[in-house]
C-alpha cells in the first residue's frame, strides 16, 4: 500500500485560527494526507498566522526555517491574518511556496494541486523549488462565511460562528485581515454542533472575531434576522453536548438578556471573557471603543449578581499612544477593584494602516514592558484570589488531558484549572468525564489540587 503524504500544521494566534487550521487539516486528510507533528518530517507544512502580535514576522520566519530543516523537499504554505496583510513580503521569505489570503485559504486544495503541478523537483538534491506565489485579493472579497470547528482535542471543540469585524478600533488590523462582519446561520451552527457531538466531545466553545455581532451579514441578498441570543437558546436545547462556553464578547453586545439566559442555563457555563482594553475613558475614546467603563462595571455587576461563582476574564492593552502614568494607574486600580478573575495583557505595538500609529506621545518600550508586568502580576493575584474562594467546595470538572507526571487535568464549570493525581486505571474513569470534585489547595501555578469524588474510586 502506498504511503500517505504527511501534513504538519501550526497555528499562531487565537482560537478562531485554531478552528480554521483544524478544518483545513480535515480538507487535506480527505485528499489522502496524514497529519503528523510539526517537529516531524512532512511533505507539506501549513502555517496559520496571526496579526495581533508585533512579532508575527519573526514567528512566521522561525516556523518556516523549522519546516525546511525537517524536509528540504517539503511544500510550505502560509495562510491567515498576517498572510492577508503582507502577502508579498511573506512570499519572498526563502522556503515559502504559497501564501493564501483571507478569501483563498479555504480553497487550499485547488491551490495545492496547482502548486504540485508547477513546482520543479531536484530529486538528487532532495529540494523542491517553486516561485513563492501569493494569492491574495482585496479583503472586501472575503465576504462569505466559511464554517470551521476543531476536533483535535477529544473533550473540547472550538466552533466558529462568526467572522470579520465592522468596529475599526484604532489599534486593530483585524478588519483589514478578515473583512466585514459575517456569520453562519443558526441551522449551520446546529449542524456543526451535532457533528461535534457525534465525535464524543463534551464541550463546545463558541468562537469568532466579534461573536456578539452574530447574525450580521447577508444571505440571499436579505439581511439576517437571527441574533446571538437566538443562537444560544437553540444550542441550549441540543442533545449530546454537556457544556457550552462563550468566548470573548464585547461589553456593549453582552446584553442583560444574554447574561440572564446563561444564568438560568444548565449547559452554558458561568464563564465570560469580556474585552476592556483600558480603564481610562480618555483612552477608550482614543481607541474608538464603543463603550465606557461605567458600562463595563454594569456588565460585571450584573453577572456577579446572578452568578456569584462565575469566572470573568478581561483583555487589556498597555502602552497605547498617549497613555500617561496617571492613565495607566487609573486602569490598574480600576481592574484591582473590579470583581474579575484574570487578565489577558497585551502590550501595544504599532501596526501599519491603523489610526493609532499616527497618534502623538508614544510610550517607550521599556515603560510598556514595566506596565505589562504590573498587570500580569495583578492577574496572577486575582486568579489566586478567585480560585481560593472555592477551596473545599465540590464542583463539576471535565477532565481533558492524559496523565502527565501522575496528574490528570481538567476545568471546572467556572473555569478553574484542576489537577488530580491518578493511576492508569483511574484515568479511564476520569478522561472525558464530568466528575464531581472537591477542590483542594491552590498550587504555586494557580492550579487547584483536588480530591476526586467517585463511587468507584477516590484519590488523594
Amino acid at each position: 500500500m502506498e504511503n500517505k503524504k504527511r501534513l504538519a500544521l501550526h497555528t499562531l494566534g487565537c482560537k478562531l485560527n485554531f478552528t480554521e487550521t483544524s478544518s483545513i487539516g480535515r480538507m487535506l486528510t480527505d485528499e489522502g494526507y496524514e497529519i503528523v507533528a510539526f517537529d516531524d518530517s512532512a511533505d507539506l507544512y501549513i502555517i496559520n498566522t496571526c496579526s495581533v502580535t508585533d512579532n508575527a514576522d519573526k514567528k512566521c520566519r522561525s516556523f518556516i526555517r523549522k519546516a525546511k530543516k525537517q524536509n528540504l523537499a517539503a511544500f510550505i504554505i502560509v495562510v491567515g491574518c498576517y498572510a492577508q496583510l503582507k502577502p508579498k513580503e511573506i512570499s519572498e521569505i526563502p522556503g515559502v511556496d504559497l501564501v493564501l489570503g483571507a478569501a483563498e485559504k479555504f480553497n487550499i486544495v485547488e491551490h495545492l494541486k496547482e502548486l504540485e503541478a508547477t513546482a520543479v523537483k531536484d530529486e538528487n538534491a532532495g529540494i523542491t523549488e517553486s516561485l513563492g506565489k501569493y494569492v491574495s485579493s482585496d479583503v472586501c472579497e472575503a465576504d462569505i462565511f466559511v464554517q470551521a470547528y476543531s476536533i483535535n482535542e477529544r473533550t473540547r471543540s472550538f466552533l466558529k460562528v462568526q467572522d470579520g469585524c465592522d468596529y475599526n478600533c484604532s489599534f486593530c488590523t483585524i478588519p483589514l485581515a478578515r473583512g466585514k462582519s459575517r456569520s453562519a446561520s443558526i441551522a449551520t451552527v446546529l449542524a456543526n454542533a451535532n457533528e461535534i457531538a457525534e465525535q464524543g466531545i463534551r464541550e463546545i466553545v463558541l468562537t469568532g472575531v466579534n461573536i456578539g455581532d452574530f447574525g450580521k451579514g447577508t444571505s440571499g441578498g436579505k439581511k439576517k434576522e437571527e441574533q446571538f441570543i437566538d443562537l444560544i437558546k437553540e444550542l441550549d436545547k441540543l442533545e449530546g453536548i454537556d457544556r457550552f462556553r462563550i468566548s470573548s464578547i464585547e461589553p456593549n453586545l453582552l446584553s442583560n438578556e444574554i447574561i440572564e439566559f446563561v444564568a438560568g442555563s444548565k449547559r452554558f457555563m458561568p464563564h465570560f471573557h469580556i474585552p476592556l482594553q483600558s480603564g481610562s475613558d480618555k483612552l477608550l475614546a482614543m481607541m474608538r471603543r464603543r463603550y465606557r467603563k461605567d458600562l463595563y462595571i454594569e456588565r460585571v455587576q450584573k453577572i456577579k449578581s446572578l452568578m456569584p461563582d462565575s469566572c470573568i476574564g478581561v483583555d487589556v492593552i498597555v502602552g497605547f499612544p498617549g497613555e500617561t502614568e496617571e492613565d495607566f494607574l487609573e486602569t490598574y486600580n480600576f481592574l484591582k477593584d473590579l470583581d474579575v478573575s484574570y487578565l489577558h495583557v497585551f502590550t501595544y505595538s504599532e501596526r501599519k494602516n491603523t489610526l493609532a500609529i499616527e497618534l502623538d506621545n508614544p510610550v517607550p518600550q521599556k515603560e510598556r514592558a514595566r506596565r505589562s508586568k504590573m498587570l500580569r502580576d495583578l492577574s496572577a493575584k486575582k486568579r489566586r484570589y478567585f480560585n481560593e474562594q472555592f477551596v473545599g467546595e465540590i464542583r463539576p470538572v471535565l477532565f481533558e488531558q492524559k496523565i502527565e507526571n501522575g496528574f490528570i487535568t481538567g476545568f471546572s464549570d467556572n473555569y478553574i484549572k484542576v489537577q488530580v493525581p491518578v493511576s492508569d486505571s483511574v484515568n479511564e474513569l476520569l478522561f472525558n468525564k464530568i466528575t464531581e470534585v472537591k477542590l483542594g489547595a491552590v498550587g504555586s501555578d494557580n492550579t487547584v489540587k483536588s480530591v476526586v469524588c467517585l463511587e468507584t474510586a477516590s484519590t488523594i
